[in-house]
């Protein structure tokens, strides 16, 4: 999926404003090799090496790289598929903010993780879990079905697994889970007036393949006019997020 840089930065922070909170469960040291799966446009990553760590970042999107690339010039950045890298020399620790559910291929990243780990090194990750924005894509799926959009409507572009479920898929490639928690994060959106369609603008581009423009701006509007009881309070718009935390050791 293609990725517009200038609306995930100016209505889409929280991306990576909430992920601070992640760098602190991360802990990195000075010295340590830090790899951030899925860096986007790269903010996190150059958090992490104003604490000392020696971090790289990768993301499947090249214009997220490139932005990055822009942005902080001194941090290494590469487009590289989350299910499928290898690298020469293991890390300390692998970070990933917001990033794997867009990974279907779950089982290879995992074991891309694994493999490229330190004996001893961790994992600490946070993204979509079970129920992750269901309010706002049950909406937008019944908005295509009547527009006669139902192959669009069957779409499953993401993975939201239960804790049970990831965590067995990482014990089953040999990381012991030390934390797992999914929680609710209502998140408030940037745009007072059209909070939800920027929302299905950024990130779900994916349902409106062959759909005309105006089509797609009409079906956003639809979408946004049918979650307004549960989604907009305080004169505020507000995601539905569902997130897995997780902290797993390669052992």
């Amino acid at each position: 999926m293609e990725w517009d840089t200038t609306l995930y930065e100016d209505k889409h922070a929280f991306v990576f404003d909430y992920g601070n909170s992640l760098i602190s469960l991360l802990n990195p040291q000075p010295g340590e090799r830090i790899l951030d799966v899925g860096c986007g446009t790269g903010e996190l990553t150059y958090e992490i090496s104003k604490l000392g760590a020696e971090v790289k970042g990768i993301d499947l999107s090249e214009d997220m790289i490139k932005r990055a690339k822009e942005k902080y010039p001194n941090v290494p950045f590469s487009t590289k598929d989350a299910a499928h890298f290898h690298f020469k020399h293991a890390f300390d620790a692998i970070f990933s903010n917001a990033a794997l559910h867009w990974v279907k291929n779950y089982q290879g990243a995992i074991k891309s993780m694994y493999s490229s780990l330190k004996h001893g090194g961790r994992i600490v990750l946070e993204f979509g879990g079970k129920g992750n924005v269901d309010t706002i894509i049950r909406q937008l799926k019944t908005e295509l079905k009547r527009a006669d959009y139902d192959q669009a409507a069957a779409l499953e572009p993401w993975y939201f697994p239960s804790i049970g479920e990831y965590a067995a898929e990482l014990e089953k490639e040999g990381f012991e889970v030390t934390l797992a928690q999914l929680y609710e994060r209502p998140t408030q959106l940037a745009d007072q007036e059209k909070g939800i369609e920027d929302w299905i603008t950024m990130f779900g581009k994916v349902f409106f393949e062959g759909i005309n423009k105006v089509e797609q701006i009409q079906i956003a509007k639809k979408v946004q006019q049918g979650v307004f009881h549960q989604l907009f309070h305080d004169d505020q718009w507000y995601a539905d997020y569902k997130r897995i935390r997780v902290v797993a050791v390669k052992k």
